[in-house]
């Protein structure tokens, strides 16, 4: 509710911002967004479906990137919509889900002009245009005639972070991104665990193996575009020379592998490993490669690099000694 002590002025440019907007807020709509966000599998959906903004993404997808049982999944969306954080459409036999980041920032605004106590006054007709909502969600174009880029997952063992990674990245970044994953002491063959979880979601599991880093190296060699660490082991090893000079970056997360305990411990310490993967292959995925300079791409790695989980080498922006 707005402060009877606010200015006039105040008071009234808040009023003109929400004639601007057809969803105004009430306390009740207010609470209900803050109410759906606040449980972790609804949050998380939501910060995914916000990285594939404008296109959104089908219900069955984002169970599977959550790693959460459909019916599960379709009871988290329908409630997230009711609040209006998220709008769908059909297509086909799929149903499309997107965010609706806008009405969830222009709360924040509203409540932080308000602690402030000075209101939206400074908002200019170009910047209010920002915060109308788009309609949600689009069809992502054809990916005809842009560039595939080749993508190097490294990790000591090859055999489960790096190993879930290839799998993430070849069916989410299909037409733009080709993975491939390798070790520095590539494991005998992946670990089952690894594997089990991936088969469970779905993943394409029947050509994963683990292998060394020197399949990749030399001038016969494919040219990677990218190369991304995901142990910090591997960041600190002296690399083979990659052809082409790759952009290089870390994304250190714990290794679920080394989980002791009974077997659900271990699968949920693979789930959680997996979820984290899944979180940072998004936001790659949906980079503006093409635009970006280098200097700013290098930079938005590192940011995703950082995300939830990260090791605290990661975090400290060091390679390994």
């Amino acid at each position: 509710m707005l402060d009877r002590n606010a200015s006039e002025s105040t008071y009234l440019a808040i009023l003109t911002l929400a004639a601007m907007i057809p969803d105004s807020f009430t306390s009740d709509a207010a609470v209900e967004m803050f109410a759906s966000l606040a449980q972790p599998t609804r949050l998380e959906a939501y910060r995914l479906l916000a990285r594939y903004l404008p296109y959104g993404l089908p219900a069955g997808d984002v169970a599977r990137l959550l790693a959460v049982p459909h019916n599960t999944m379709s009871t988290h969306l329908g409630q997230l919509e009711r609040a209006g954080l998220i709008t769908s459409r059909r297509d086909g036999r799929s149903i499309i889900y997107a965010a609706k980041p806008a009405k969830l920032s222009i709360l924040f605004d509203v409540m932080l002009s308000e602690m402030r106590g000075t209101a939206l006054t400074g908002y200019s007709d170009a910047e209010t245009t920002d915060v109308v909502e788009p309609t949600f969600p689009q069809r992502r174009p054809a990916e005809g005639g842009s560039k595939n880029y080749s993508v190097l997952i490294l990790c000591s063992g090859n055999s489960a972070r790096s190993i879930m990674a290839e799998a993430v990245l070849n069916r989410e970044g299909v037409g733009l991104f080709r993975a491939y994953s390798a070790g520095s002491r590539p494991q005998e063959q992946p670990h089952p665990l690894a594997i089990s979880l991936l088969d469970s979601l779905g993943y394409a599991t029947e050509g994963l193996r683990s292998k060394s880093w020197d399949e990749f190296a030399g001038p016969d060699a494919t040219t990677m575009d990218f190369i991304i660490t995901v142990c910090d082991a591997a960041a600190g090893e002296a690399c083979p020379y990659w052809p082409g000079h790759p952009l290089q970056a870390h994304w250190g997360i714990p290794d679920p592998a080394l989980v002791a305990g009974t077997k659900i411990e271990q699968q949920a310490a693979f789930l959680e490993t997996y979820r984290r993967l899944t979180a940072r292959l998004t936001a790659l995925v949906n980079l503006p490669v093409q635009s970006l300079d280098l200097a700013s791409l290098k930079d938005r790695l590192a940011d995703i690099g950082r995300m939830e989980g990260a090791t605290s080498l990661t975090l400290s922006g060091q390679e390994a000694a």
